[in-house]
């Protein structure tokens, strides 16, 4: 096999690069996430709260309980955080569920 020389000349010289190719890509922003809360009322029955808790956000009856006490101590709690088509799904949700039962609890939610 013979290599003509003049095939190979200026291939040490070549600029073209074939290795990897270096591209940067433009980062994708996290979407925004949301709080649900759910709000304090004087008229919602407690263990109304806890069946709301345990349906719609999968929380244990202890951890509902708790959330409950907190609402009603403190006149509002973080039910969870979500993205925001879920999070407005579950407000939707919980808002249906006590209109249904005649029940004036709020929920709601706001970005984290």
């Amino acid at each position: 096999m013979h290599i003509d020389p003049t095939c190979m000349a200026g291939k040490e010289d070549d600029d073209t690069d074939l290795g990897v190719r270096l591209e940067t890509r433009p980062k994708t922003a996290k979407p925004p996430l949301y709080k649900v809360l759910i709000l304090n009322d004087d008229y919602t029955p407690m263990e109304f709260v806890v069946h709301v808790l345990e349906r719609f956000f999968g929380l244990t009856h202890a951890q509902a309980f708790e959330i409950m006490l907190t609402v009603h101590k403190k006149g509002v709690a973080v039910v969870g955080v979500f993205s925001h088509e879920i999070a407005e799904t579950k407000v939707s949700l919980v808002m249906d569920f006590a209109q249904q039962h005649q029940h004036p609890l709020q929920c709601t939610m706001e970005k984290e």
